[in-house]
């Protein structure tokens, strides 16, 4: 018991000390830092667009200075005066994508990109790092004055109409994931409620969501269109919607994108957000996920449900694809073979031991071989064939949710990788 009482009060002085240091630090108020990134395959660079505010900070209070992925890029505040790390951020974003395909070896192009911090009581410098799938950087460096009287105040804007559809409780401990409506008019946000109670409900059922629910809420934001549906270009159909989202990105018929990242934020100004869940009313199969960006998935194809978690993987806990093709490997520069990607759930075998080595059972062999026991089990290994190459690229397990529409959970990799993100977000 003494020992127990001991633990108990370490801890207590442990959250006590995290949450005079962030009083100490910031103000209880958001920092929105709008951000265009730019350029093509062999160049990029960042510009800042705009700072503004709001009152209340809803995002994590522990953990400020640390993050539990490395993503393809990194925000980083200082005190301005100590130089020390005050808080810590890290992200991926279309724009990052874009440049490992053909189109960026012939066209420049800008990006919308968006992030929200805790105000800073005093002058702090933000440094914005930008990688590439080689570990190339680009870096963004200025100094934030929170009395700066260009910081667009925010604080009077009405929030748009909202609603829990899951409170687990206090937005200061718990991580709050908006939904909002893509392509729903003002008459459909009805069938848009029922889409997004679907959507939680989906997201909670699977493991570790299930066990760790009350560590999240789920707020519905009605956000309507002026067009019913999305665009959808190789349809020749371009339709006015809440955050303009269109099918085709990159040229790819299924992948379902916004560029207009500032435009979602506008929506959710007043309410609490931490992640962005975006549902399109159309039964084109598809969608799109982004580390610490959003999720954008179609909500009336007949697997709207898997995908929707699928892309959530993504975009939550930065997971990458497990599904491959069998002639991608000579055109898809996703990522480089010669060095380890930042997703938890994919290897290149470059630094195997920062993965998923550690979970491999004594007598499995790597590159491990597919076996009907193996698949049905969900048995850990390394299988060849991920992040959509057939070569070169390995997998945890056989099926997955990251892989298969039919695979029904995570895999125990993928589950320990969004456990991890879940608690160093939320207490």
């Amino acid at each position: 018991m003494r020992r127990f009482l001991i633990m108990a009060a370490a801890l207590i002085a442990t959250l006590t000390a995290t949450a005079q240091d962030f009083d100490t630090t910031f103000e209880n108020a958001t920092l929105r830092l709008d951000y265009t990134f730019m350029g093509n395959a062999t160049e990029q660079s960042v510009a800042i667009a705009e700072l503004s505010s709001t009152p209340n900070w809803w995002g994590r209070r522990i953990n400020l200075t640390s993050v539990p992925l490395k993503g393809n890029g990194d925000l980083t505040l200082f005190d301005a005066e100590s130089n020390e790390v005050i808080y810590k951020t890290s992200f991926s974003s279309l724009f990052q994508e874009w440049i490992t395909t053909e189109e960026a070896t012939r066209v420049t192009r800008s990006f919308e990109f968006t992030i929200l911090a805790p105000m800073p009581r005093h002058n702090a410098i933000a440094k914005l790092v930008l990688r590439d799938n080689t570990d190339k950087e680009s870096t963004h460096t200025f100094t934030i004055d929170p009395r700066d009287v260009l910081i667009r105040d925010n604080s009077k804007i009405e929030p748009q109409p909202h609603t829990y559809i899951h409170k687990g409780g206090d937005s200061k401990e718990c991580i709050d994931v908006v939904i909002l409506a893509e392509g729903y008019t003002s008459n459909e946000m009805e069938l848009f409620m029922e889409d997004a109670k679907i959507t939680a409900e989906e997201i909670l059922s699977y493991e570790p969501f299930k066990s760790h629910s009350d560590k999240f809420n789920f707020i519905a934001v009605e956000s309507p269109s002026v067009d019913s549906n999305v665009s959808v270009p190789q349809q020749e159909a371009w339709r006015s919607t809440a955050v303009s989202s269109n099918f085709m990105t990159f040229y790819m018929a299924r992948y379902l994108t916004s560029s207009s990242v500032y435009d979602m934020y506008d929506l959710v100004t007043n309410i609490p957000c931490e992640h962005l869940v975006i549902l399109a009313n159309t039964d084109t199969y598809g969608g799109g996920g982004i580390y610490n960006s959003y999720t954008l998935t179609t909500a009336h194809h007949k697997d709207f449900r898997p995908v929707v978690v699928h892309e959530f993987g993504h975009s939550f806990a930065g997971l990458g694809d497990e599904y491959f093709y069998d002639n991608a490997d000579d055109n898809d520069n996703m990522h480089s073979l010669k060095h380890e990607p930042w997703e938890p759930n994919i290897t290149t075998m470059v630094d195997f031991n920062s993965k998923w080595a550690d979970m491999i059972a004594e007598g499995i062999e790597i590159p491990t071989a597919v076996t009907p026991e193996r698949t049905a089990n969900y048995v850990v290994g390394a299988y060849e064939g991920g992040g959509y190459l057939s070569k070169g690229i390995f997998r945890p397990t056989d099926v997955c949710r990251m892989r298969n529409n039919t695979a029904e959970r995570f895999c125990p990799v993928c589950e320990r990788a969004i456990e991890r993100v879940i608690l160093h977000q939320a207490e």
